[in-house]
């Protein structure tokens, strides 16, 4: 938790958060993803300062619990002073204790974003899903939370002005804004009339180009001149070299690499701008492919 600290910004964990959409889809399937549409709503998870503090703090977190559908799952919310927003003992359950900071006491607003990062942390810990390390683990949590509807509570916490910050979460706000992104192309649903924070809406607006970009990158018939003009220059280096591949990580300037396929016609990969599996098609003009992950179909010219 930033708390009137420094906030990192950009796109330092990019590739993490991708790759935590993938394991996603991978471990959940696209149907259940999709079971996921709409968002915790504001006001099921509003609180006011009039409420009490433990009773309501345990309502937001049965509504959390809701959403996730763990309906055998029962959180104890506590409050103690603490450096992190808060803290869970991952156990066998169904009761899980849930720690809060003592900051919440007077910042009631933000203790669904809290819940919502602690109560994902049980969703995963049932799936058994996890990624090795900390830093890696916490950022797939607020992966998961951003891309399954409740996630935009964390980054609806985040607030900066000129003597004071506030941000909650492993991902920067950007970060945050194109997980959001993703989520919001892939539903048609739109998060940024909930935002109370100006911060979170340009936050947003920035995750948003960036998850465009993912759409209009080639072989994609979406992508720009530019873009395309590159390509066909990568294109006939690989024809003339062939049998050489040209490894994804050896040109890490490109989303795509081409490889040959045996005797078989020239490759090129690339990763879906939808789940970021990499997806392979022949290098023959106009190819309609379909994700086999998350069913998107992909207009490309290879």
């Amino acid at each position: 938790m930033a708390n009137d600290g420094p906030v990192e910004h950009g796109y330092p964990h990019l590739e993490t958060v991708r790759a935590a959409v993938t394991a996603l889809y991978r471990r959940l399937s696209y149907d259940t993803i999709r079971t996921f549409s709409t968002s915790v709503a504001p006001a099921d998870v509003a609180f006011c300062d009039t409420d009490d503090l433990h009773l309501g703090a345990q309502r937001v977190a049965r509504e959390l619990v809701r959403h996730y559908r763990l309906p055998d799952a029962r959180l104890i919310v506590g409050f103690r002073e603490m450096q992190h927003a808060a803290n869970v003992e991952l156990e066998a359950g169904p009761e899980y204790f849930v720690e809060l900071n003592d900051r919440f006491r007077t910042h009631r607003r933000d203790i669904g974003a809290a819940l919502a990062h602690e109560v994902t942390h049980v969703y995963l810990h049932r799936l058994g899903l996890s990624f090795p390390g900390t830093r890696d683990n916490e950022i797939l949590t607020d992966t998961t939370a951003t891309y399954l509807g409740a996630g935009w509570l964390l980054l609806d916490a985040f607030r900066q002005d000129g003597v004071s910050s506030q941000k909650l979460g492993y991902l920067t706000p950007e970060e945050f804004g194109y997980v959001l992104a993703k989520r919001s192309l892939v539903f048609g649903e739109d998060p940024s009339v909930w935002f109370t924070s100006a911060q979170a809406y340009t936050a947003y607006t920035e995750g948003m180009a960036l998850a465009r970009r993912d759409e209009r990158q080639p072989p994609l018939t979406a992508a720009g001149w530019a873009g395309r003009r590159r390509y066909a220059r990568d294109r006939r280096h690989a024809q003339d070299h062939r049998p050489a591949a040209v490894p994804a990580s050896a040109r890490p300037d490109v989303p795509y690499s081409f490889a040959p396929d045996g005797r078989g016609p020239l490759r090129v990969s690339f990763p879906c701008p939808t789940c970021h599996q990499r997806i392979r098609v022949p290098v023959r003009g106009r190819v309609r492919a379909r994700c086999g992950l998350c069913r998107t179909v992909l207009e490309c010219d290879t």
